[in-house]
């Protein structure tokens, strides 16, 4: 035991940059699985242990309602201070249990309504979607899918996603076909790190190669999905 009060806790802590303090580690609440192309969705149990009422407490509830008639009043106290724990510990577990089947319900709908794209994780395959649309599959409240969206994350075979990622607005392109605006990004950062970057490309250039592929999108939303993407203006990205 001494040896071990010697040992750090964190070993893997000395790696880390000792400049970033304050370096968050996820741990996923789902974990997605592909096998064989079928999507299999469960809950880390790691976050959340199996929870059960004591086996103890129990018996001795049911032992002291046998025995009613001949309790004292210290015993009949401890009967009602015992059934209220019971009771606290039951509705808890009923708690976790619905949260759990909310978490389940939430990203199930998301897997369905994202299908294509899990199934590899291409980006250009996700569909655009917005709170509404997964409250409408699951039948919850919008604050409660805003709730789940903004504080959870998911482990999948292509890396490790908070859920609010998969939400996108959309727009239509030339042939009426409806597409995410992550879709739209994940072009304009193909274009850019394509670019000769002797001669970048300007948002106008940029626009204008968006409205061939039938994207009809003007510059200054181009510069706003551009800075969304932490990419510098041409002018900023020119190597000589």
């Amino acid at each position: 035991m001494e040896e071990i009060l010697k040992l750090n806790p964190k070993p893997g802590s000395s790696y880390s940059d000792p400049q970033n303090k304050n370096v968050q580690h996820i741990v996923p609440d789902f974990v997605l699985e592909n096998n064989d192309g079928e999507l299999q969705l469960s809950l880390n149990a790691r976050n959340v242990p199996e929870l059960r009422i004591s086996q103890t407490y129990s018996e001795m509830l049911e032992s002291y309602h046998i025995n009613r008639n001949k309790q004292t009043r210290e015993q009949k106290e401890a009967i009602t201070f015992v059934k209220q724990k019971l009771d606290s510990a039951k509705w808890f577990i009923d708690a976790i249990k619905q949260r759990q089947n909310t978490l389940m319900l939430t990203m199930n709908a998301i897997i369905n309504y994202q299908h294509e794209y899990f199934k590899d994780g291409d980006e250009k395959k996700l569909r655009p979607m917005i709170l509404k649309d997964i409250a409408d599959m699951t039948g919850l409240d919008i604050s409660t899918i805003s709730r789940v969206a903004n504080s959870k994350y998911i482990q999948t075979h292509f890396g490790i996603y908070p859920l609010k990622f998969f939400f996108s607005e959309g727009m239509q392109t030339d042939t009426g076909e409806e597409v995410s605006t992550r879709e739209i990004k994940k072009i304009l950062q193909e274009c850019i790190e394509g670019e000769e970057k002797r001669k970048p490309l300007t948002d106008e250039r940029l626009a204008e190669i968006l409205k061939e592929k039938g994207y009809h999108i003007a510059r200054r939303t181009v510069a706003k999905y551009r800075e969304q993407l932490d990419i510098p203006v041409a002018r900023l990205r020119k190597e000589l």
